[in-house]
This record gives C-alpha cells, structure tokens and sequence, in this order.
C-alpha cells in the first residue's frame, strides 16, 4: 500500500520472525500488520511528543497468516467453498461462511507462531508488572483501515483475554474472522479478492474502561462533512456498546479553529440515554451487560476537561496522519479510559471513508412534497444521512429471518451489527431501536447511501410488518418514519456552475443541527439568527421560571421543566449553556463569516403558551404590539432572563473565541429605550466595540425610520424587518 511512504524500523523489531510490537512498526508496515496495527504502532512511536498515550501491545503479522494457510493447504480448500458462493443469497452466504470458519477452527497454529506468541505476551505481561496481563485481540486485515473503504468491524475482537491459552484460541477465532458472512459481503462490494486480503492479529493491553468510560472520535462532522468539527461519543463501560450501537451515547462538538489557537469551545453537549454498561462478569472471564443506574443515565460520561483533552488527541492524531499522506486525513478514532488510573488512551484509529470523500460541489437535496395533512410521524430517531427512502417494512429480529427480506424493503430492527451489511445493501431505508451516530449501523448506511434513523426506542413495536412508510432523514436531526409513501424529490446542484454575484448573500438560520449543512451552501454569512428559536428548541420553558428555580421558589410545571433540565442540576446553567451551545453551533458553522444573532423577541402570548409560563404573562389585546422585544430587557418583569441571554452571547463571543458573532436588538420604540438596553448588556460585559462587538437595531417601526438618524447614534446598523414594518405602517395586524 503506497498512501503512506515513511518508513520506520528498530533492530529489536526483527527479533521475532512473525511478532511486531507497537513501537517497531509504522504505516509502511501495513502490509504486514495490517492498517489497525500499523495505525497503533505509528501512534506509538510518532506521537509519543503530543502526549498521545496508547496501550501498548504487538502484532502477529498477516505472514503468520499465511503460514497457517500454507501448512494446512487452507487456500485451496477455500477456492473450492467459494466456487458456488451466490452473494445474494443470504442463506447460500451464511453457509459458506460457516464452512471456511470451520476449516480455520480445526487446524493448529504453526508452531513457531505459538511459541513467539506466548513469548511476545509473556515480555507485555512483564512490562505491565503482571504474570499475565488482559489483553485485548482485535483483528487488522492488511486491506482495512485504508482511506477508500472503512472494514469498519468486519472481523472480530476478543476482550479480557488473560492467559496463553486462550490468546492462541482467540487468534484462531480472529483469522477465521475474516471469513463472517459480513467480511465476505463487504470484501465481495468493493471488489476486494478474498484470499488477497491478509490478517494480522493485534494484542493489546486492555484498558478498564468497563469501570469508566469508552467511545470514539471522529474529526469531521459526519454528517454534513465539515472539517471544522471533532465529533465524540461516550458511554459507561466498554466500547463494545457504541460501536455495536446497542446504546445511544453522549454527544458532543469540540471547534477545531479555536481549539488550536489554545480555546476550548465546547459547541454541542447532548446528553444520551446510555441504558446499559458492558463490564466485566464476577470472575473477570467474560464480560457482561448490566442497566446504568439513573445517575449514569443522566449524567454526561465525559467531563469538559475529559473533553477537550481527547479532542487535543484527535487534533494532533490527523495533523500527523495530514502530514504522512500529504493531504488533509481525516479520522476514525476509538477511546477508553482507564477507571484505575483515570488515564484516557487512544486505542484505535483509522482514516474515515464517507464524508472525507464526498464530493462536496454537489449538493444533492431530498424534499419531501407530502402536504401536513399527509405526513403522519409513526416514530423519530437519529437521522444518518440526509436522504429520503420509501417501501414496505420488514421487520428482522435476527438474521435467521433474513430470506423473507425483499431488496426495497425498509429495514426495521433492534440493533444492527455488521453480520446485516448484505441485507442493508438491499434496504431501502433502516430503522433501529438503539444506536447512535457513530454505531456500525450509522456507519454502514452512511458507506451504502441509505438513510437510516437509529435509536427509535420502540421502532419494532410501533412499526408491523408490511406496513408502507417513508422515511426521511432531510429534515434535521430527528429521522421521521411517516405513513404511507410519500412523494419527495431529489435536486441536484452543482456549485461550480454557480456564478458569483454581486449582491452578498445571507442566510437566515434557525436550527444549529443544520447550520454546518447549510454552512456548504455558497454564502457570506447569517443575517438573522432569531434567539426565540435556539430557545424554544432546547430549553422549552418560560426563562422566568428557570430564573424562579434558581431562587428556589415554586413555579407550574415543576417536574415537567426539571425533565427538560436532565442533565443539570442548575437552571441557570441549563439555560445559558443551551443558548451557548445553540448560538456556538450557527456561529462555528459559518466562522469567520459574520453571523448577526437577535436577542429574544417572543409576544407575550407566546411566552405564556411555554412550559411554566402561565403565571408571568398578562392576557394582551394585541400582543404584536404590546410587551415586546427591548422594552422586555430592562424591565423587572424580564431583566434577568435577559441578563441570562447576554451571558451566553458573552460566553460564545469572549470565551468560546467565536467573536464573529454580532447582537441586534428587536423592536427598539426609541432611541433612549435603545440605550436603556444596551446599558444592561454594559454590565454583562458586552460592550459596543469592545473585541469588535457590533450592536444592530431591527427597523421594524415607523419610528425607526423617521428617526433613523438618532437611533443610528446608539447603534451600528439596521435590519429591515418588512414583516413589522408593513404592518405598524398600514395598520394590518400580520397575525390575523
């Protein structure tokens, strides 16, 4: 394999014929090792000054694969298997699989292999002050971890492995591995010869992370592809259950820009329901899963120190592998940390394969044509992908129903492993109960072009078999199944066709999930992020009751808004880190373009329609015109809710690094209520021109523009609000 070209060996490393450990190898020795492995040892030695820590551990490189095959005659065994393998068939598939599998299980391993294999574990146990350390035994073909194919979980991993003889028996299990109906499937889809591709073993010390927590990084956003991202996922206890999609993990966006100049800005903190913990059984001889208790559920498994910590990680682990290839390399990262030490380790990564390739001048766009009236949501989940995909359901509980699945089907699942990807291949859209962003499932459908929405909860018992649904994963976070197939049409783009145009473009931005999306389109900036929205998305409750809360007073709906609040024990701290996150995400997405951010400007019968919002609202013959917009800011009714709002603003700007952000202010009567406001901001440190703080002024009034002159005086621009501005100009009420 010739992407990478460094080449790195040490005297020691040639000691043994057929074990490498991790600091003798490199990415030139892939083809020994294998991606995995030769991905860890390059870790290892060329990241050792970036303070990457790695477990360490070695490699039965894929010539001690090949010997097995050699000395037992394996390789013309498994042509005659295959000869008749029909890759469609599901059933002629699994049986084939099963007979090159057990071929591997009834041979030996050569001798010199076994014995350099008790030696090598034999010299870690050592090193780790242990008469036999746990291991872990992963497999690492020599055409896996490449850029242009992901092999993401194609071959089999071992845990707590602690003696010799059950490392030989897991190694066994690892080469016949390579022969899963999922192995053969994906190797058969990407044009890969099956006794082309090698196997390399790797064993590793095992980290407890089954007494803290685990997941995986990616360094590009993997869902609208922007760079400017590193994405982690976490859960309690080992990995296994991330990656397997068994729970839905905490998520979290770390800003690459500012995190290189020495800024921590945390955009996205969104907390999963991790409902189970994979941990070691009694004995330590196998592992287990066990229910987290309600404190794990609804607390985050990361710190913000954790965080950024792993985030520094990622940064340095693809500016590294940028430097090899020569070209920018975005990463496929798996961590876990230590529950002894509170040590975070860095124990697998890998180039990421979907969006690192996308071409991006292409905008492809789904939109669904159905009417309201059309779309009834059966479920919601996690979207993967942006498309639209439409058919009967079937619903699989395991792959033993795999033959009554039709190709166009919509699949309906639990979970679903890497054994599915010949029956995902043929699916019109997925649907899962469990599962993240970042599970094999998401991975997959990603790799194959389907939308999926995972982590629907209760998708096999809302969904029955044959049932016509759509589902679509174009609108956002949330991937909606809806009755019925519904129309839709798909658009295509392409930007460089686009010509330049003399007017600046701004777009207006109410949703931070899909500000990076929108972020590719050709732009200038954002003109308009409404506050109202960042508001009514995430925190959904009247401020004022949250600022009751933090006194300690009753307030209506208590326990609903504490639901809300799940994962913060403080309302304020609720409140301001959810606008920070909302107003960080629009902001990160369109850095350094200017994004111009409304403060709040709900009508009174709006805030009284919020959770909790009843007893500090007037009923308001026009509210359009009644308690609105700056006049709420500085008054005792509000003030301190406004307060919370400017913290937040203050926070992204000041703290978070991203001073691209500008404030205006809405429905500002006169220029003395301008000042009045601005004056409340003074104090919570946003202050006019101040780290090139712009403050705007929304002209929406007839007021503001006969005196355009005076209020330009206490602002830097205007925004023309037409909707505001016809209305109060001719007299017609915009709301009847």
């Amino acid at each position: 394999m010739e992407y990478y070209n460094k080449q790195k060996h040490s005297d020691k490393g040639d000691e043994m014929r057929y074990i490498k450990f991790f600091k003798d190898i490199g990415l030139a020795d892939i083809g020994q090792v294998g991606g995995k492995n030769a991905s860890l040892g390059e870790m290892v030695s060329g990241l050792e000054h970036a303070g990457v820590k790695v477990p360490n551990g070695f490699a039965i490189t894929a010539e001690a694969y090949r010997l097995l095959l050699s000395e037992n005659h394996l390789e013309e065994k498994i042509e005659t298997i295959i000869a008749d393998l029909d890759i469609n068939d599901i059933k002629n598939l699994s049986l084939h699989a099963q007979q090159i599998r057990t071929l591997f299980m009834q041979t030996t391993l050569p001798e010199i292999v076994e014995k350099e294999i008790i030696e090598a574990y034999a010299l870690l146990s050592k090193e780790y002050d242990s008469e036999a350390v746990d291991v872990a035994v992963r497999s690492s073909g020599t055409a896996e971890d490449l850029p242009d194919a992901s092999f993401a979980g194609q071959q089999e991993t071992y845990l707590n492995v602690n003696t010799p003889g059950d490392l030989l028996q897991t190694v066994r299990q690892c080469f016949a591995s390579l022969f899963t109906d999922r192995a053969i499937s994906y190797r058969h889809s990407r044009g890969y010869g099956h006794l082309d591709v090698g196997l390399s073993v790797g064993v590793q010390k095992m980290v407890r992370s089954d007494l803290a927590s685990s997941g995986v990084i990616f360094t590009i956003d993997t869902e609208s592809g922007s760079d400017n991202v590193i994405m982690v996922n976490a859960i309690w206890g080992l990995g296994e259950n991330i990656v397997g999609g068994k729970v839905t993990p905490d998520e979290f966006y770390v800003f690459k820009p500012t995190l290189k100049n020495g800024i921590s800005t945390i955009i996205k903190r969104q907390l999963g329901s991790k409902e189970m913990k994979m941990v070691y059984s009694a004995d330590e001889t196998s592992t287990e899963n066990i229910e987290t208790t309600l404190q794990e559920r609804e607390s985050f498994s990361l710190s913000d120190e954790e965080l950024i910590l792993l985030a520094k990680y990622a940064q340095s682990i693809e500016e590294h592998y940028t430097q090899l290839a020569g070209e920018p390399r975005a990463m496929d990262i798996e961590w876990a940390k230590d529950g002894k030490s509170g040590t975070l380790y860095i124990v697998q990564a890998r180039p990421e394969t979907v969006q690192s390739k996308r071409v991006k001048h292409l905008l492809s766009t789904y939109k669904l044509r159905a009417s309201e009236n059309e779309k009834e949501v059966l479920i919601t989940g996690i979207s993967v992908g942006d498309k639209i995909g439409s058919g009967r359901t079937s619903i699989i509980a395991d792959l033993s129903d795999a033959a009554r699945f039709k190709a166009g089907d919509v699949l309906v699942a639990d979970i679903t492993d890497p054994d599915w990807e010949p029956l995902m291949k043929k699916a019109s859209a997925l649907v899962t109960n469990k599962g993240g962003r970042t599970c094999h499932a998401a991975i997959v459908a990603r790799e194959i072009g389907i939308p999926a929405a995972v982590g629907c909860v209760n998708a096999t018992e809302v969904l029955h078999e044959g049932m016509e649904v759509t589902v679509s994963c174009a609108e956002g976070e949330e991937g909606y199944v809806y009755r019925g197939l519904l129309k839709y049409e798909i658009e295509e783009i392409d930007l460089k066709d686009l010509k330049a145009l003399k007017t600046k473009l701004f777009m207006n931005v109410g949703n931070p999930e899909k500000a990076f999306s929108f972020a590719n389109l050709p732009n200038q900036g954002v003109g308009l992020a409404r506050m109202e929205f960042i508001i009514n998305n995430t925190v959904k409750c009247h401020p004022m009751a949250l600022c009751d809360l933090q006194r300690g007073k009753a307030v209506d709906d208590e326990g609903l808004i504490r639901e809300f609040m799940k994962g913060y024990a403080d309302p304020k701290r609720f409140f301001v880190q959810n606008l920070t996150e909302g107003i960080g995400m629009i902001a990160a997405a369109f850095y350094p373009k200017p994004v111009i951010v409304r403060t709040s400007d709900f009508k009174s019968n709006e805030y009284k329609h919020m959770v909790g919002g009843e007893r500090y609202e007037e009923d308001e013959e026009n509210p359009m015109i009644g308690f609105r917009g700056a006049s709420r800011y500085y008054s005792k009714e509000y003030q301190e809710a406004f307060e919370w709002e400017c913290e937040a603003l203050r926070i992204v700007r000041d703290e978070m690094g991203l001073d691209n952000v500008k404030i205006m202010l809405p429905f500002v009567r006169t220029p003395e209520e301008g000042r009045k406001a601005i004056a409340v901001m003074n104090e919570q440190g946003l202050v006019q021109g101040k780290n090139g703080l712009e403050i705007y002024a929304m002209c929406e009034i007839p007021s503001n523009v006969i005196l355009a002159d005076e209020f330009l005086k206490v602002f830097d621009g205007y925004s023309i609000g037409s909707n505001d501005l016809t209305q109060l100009t001719l007299g017609v009420d915009r709301d009847s």
